[in-house]
């Protein structure tokens, strides 16, 4: 009997000890959004979220590759990216780890990431409150540090850096190409963003579109359809269209005039918006942080590539947007809902860009996974509820239609290109042994 006592006592003494601690997880969805909220402050472009993100979890992965022999390495998917040197330290937590690298990551890459070290001492503050021991905590940092420095270094070979030594670029002569738009008359937004290096896929021009319908004055043409289209679409959009627009409006730099007077208002970035909807669907699915961070990670690699192919795209057609066009030949006081972007319309970035994470995302979680994305309630949006991930793709996509800056076309080769992207990517991370839905 006593020796019975004695073998519960020790299990009771034992569970007690081992008493899991609250879950890494929950910190991982505010620190995706600590970067986010920086990048707003930042106005990142598009493109230049997307590589943000992505390098700022690449470290995070290799962590906890290292420590989860599930997790494959990332050197048997991605392209060019080296196998880290990643020496463990006796005492560490490999989440921990992750977590600290992202921040660290973030801060050494964006414009103001100074502003990340709050937010690390704020989650170095709740560790120990939870109760993690001070040395675990400090050789997590270490590894962390030295893990993001390594893949800072890697980022500087992409040619990102090389960016503004290129010449400036100037709009093309001719009826059909794109021309900086109102209010702001913005010069063209990363113009050489097709010689960034891509992470999953080959190069920038694997997955070009078909080509785009030509441009025309005809009234009878093609193209004059397409444009009188969003014309009046725009005249008669319901107020379910126009909120659907507005959703996905994700827009980083929207500037309304009043008067001689200029208002910049910062919002989520296209990529940004899908990755708090990654953070929002492995919550729901009660995933577990090492596979999480693989969801972040290759969410934000695909990202990456599909901004990198539809630019190269986008830049390569040059053109023109629906209100260049219809103020010109149809109705000079006409104004899109949305602002037009300040870049040349063919393809549809959110359409590519959506449609591709969607599939990804499709097969990490579930196909027709019901989810609520509360993304946009920062911003004075409701949240919204969509049936699966490709659902919220096409709306997405549509949206570019009723805000009146892209025509039907460039919305629907988007898809297309964006569906080639996602089925490339879904292919090489099969191949690679990244299981579906686990």
């Amino acid at each position: 009997m006593r020796y019975c006592l004695l073998i519960s006592l020790f299990i009771f003494h034992t569970a007690s000890a081992q008493k899991a601690k609250p879950d890494l997880g929950r910190h991982l969805q505010p620190t995706v959004f600590s970067l986010t909220m920086v990048m707003i402050h930042d106005v990142a472009n598009p493109p230049a979220a997307s590589r943000f993100y992505t390098y700022c979890l690449l470290g995070a992965y290799e962590i906890v590759a290292t420590q989860n022999t599930s997790i494959p390495q990332s050197t048997s998917f991605l392209s060019h990216f080296p196998k880290l040197r990643i020496e463990t330290p006796t005492s560490y937590n490999h989440q921990i780890a992750a977590l600290l690298c992202m921040l660290e990551t973030g801060r050494l890459m964006l414009p103001s990431g100074y502003m990340l070290e709050e937010d690390e001492k704020k989650l170095l503050e709740t560790l120990r409150k939870e109760g993690y021991d001070a040395n675990v905590i400090e050789q997590s940092r270490v590894l962390a540090q030295k893990v993001a420095r390594e893949v800072v270094a890697f980022a500087a070979s992409d040619n990102y850096l090389k960016l503004s030594t290129r010449l400036r670029y100037r709009p093309t002569k001719g009826d059909g190409y794109w021309f900086p738009t109102p209010p702001g008359y913005i010069e063209a937004i990363e113009p050489h963003w097709r010689t960034i290096r891509p992470m999953l896929i080959d190069t920038c021009n694997q997955f070009i579109p078909q080509p785009a319908v030509a441009f025309s004055k005809d009234s009878t043409s093609a193209f004059y359809k397409l444009a009188y289209e969003v014309y009046t679409e725009g005249k008669s959009l319901d107020e379910k269209k126009r909120f659907i627009a507005s959703y996905w409006d994700c827009n980083p730099f929207a500037i309304n005039t009043s008067g001689h007077m200029s208002i910049g208002f910062k919002k989520i970035s296209p990529g940004g918006h899908w990755m708090n909807i990654t953070s929002i669907a492995t919550k729901k699915a009660k995933t577990s942080f090492d596979k999480a961070v693989l969801v972040h990670t290759l969410v934000a690699a695909t990202l990456m590539d599909a901004f990198i192919s539809c630019w190269d795209e986008k830049y390569r057609s040059n053109r023109i947007r629906p209100e260049t066009v219809i103020n010109r030949y149809i109705d000079a006081r006409w104004q899109p809902l949305l602002q037009t972007p300040p870049f040349p319309e063919y393809t549809s970035g959110h359409s590519v860009i959506s449609t591709a994470v969607a599939e990804v995302l499709t097969y990490l979680i579930g196909d027709n996974f019901a989810f609520t994305d509360d993304t946009e309630v920062l911003f004075e949006l409701p949240t919204r509820d969509f049936k699966s991930f490709r659902q919220a793709a096409e709306e997405a996509a549509i949206s570019r239609l009723y805000g009146g800056i892209h025509f039907r076309d460039a919305i629907e080769s988007g898809q297309q290109q964006g569906k080639a992207i996602g089925t490339f990517v879904v292919d090489k991370i099969k191949r690679a042994g990244v299981k579906a839905n686990q």
